[in-house]
């Protein structure tokens, strides 16, 4: 790993972003054959809905110094992602920094890796993603990587991948898919709503397809 620092690269529109706002990540993830969840180890640590743009910054085990240059170069809406290749020894950051990234505007922080200062940041209103705690603190020394492609959970994450988060998890969206995303997913809500209704309305759930998979087993 070497120092890399690339701004240089595309932002989806922000009112195509804006479209993925408050609809469940599980119903996206249905649309994506069920596998763009990052790992499910990788926890919120309050209830805030997670939207934005992945800033990626990548950082040896336990360091987090291209994490304080990356707080100063991600924009507003940006959600900074930080490959820390799943180190569980020392913390990436705690209440301070998350502050400070809240102060800017910054929509999200995710680590591969552990933080510190859990009550504090289970209490904020901007959502924060780890893979646990820990109180030792991060060695400063590099080297590190910002606006590269990294991995995040068993899956790659590129700069400007749009980003969302709930209480299930986290998955990552490809810009160019997004559309149509927004599309198949209004139809499982559209779907799902349906056998709610006939839930509490009706008393049903219909599944014929589960006596069908059951015959066909049997046969």
């Amino acid at each position: 790993m070497s120092i890399c620092i690339n701004l240089d690269y595309p932002r989806p529109d922000r009112e195509l972003v804006e479209k993925f706002r408050g609809i469940p990540v599980a119903n996206v993830d249905d649309c994506m054959s069920r596998m763009a969840a990052i790992d499910s180890r990788i926890r919120p640590l309050n209830d805030a809905y997670l939207l934005g743009t992945a800033f990626t910054v990548r950082v040896p085990a336990g360091d987090n110094l291209m994490f304080h240059k990356a707080m100063d170069l991600a924009q507003p809406g940006d959600v900074i992602v930080i490959d820390a290749g799943g180190g569980m020894e020392r913390a990436i950051f705690g209440e301070l920094m998350s502050k400070y990234c809240q102060s800017r505007g910054i929509a999200g922080l995710i680590v591969d890796g552990c933080i510190r200062d859990r009550v504090a940041l289970s209490q904020m209103t901007m959502p924060v993603y780890a893979k646990g705690a820990t109180p030792n603190g991060p060695y400063k020394n590099g080297p590190g990587e910002i606006g590269t492609c990294i991995s995040l959970g068993g899956h790659l994450v590129n700069p400007g991948d749009i980003l969302i988060g709930d209480g299930d998890g986290v998955i990552v969206i490809k810009p160019e898919q997004a559309e149509e995303l927004l599309k198949a997913t209004a139809r499982i809500q559209e779907k799902e709503e349906k056998i709610m209704k006939d839930i509490l309305e009706r008393g049903i759930y219909p599944r014929p397809w589960v006596d069908e998979k059951i015959k066909e087993l049997e046969a």
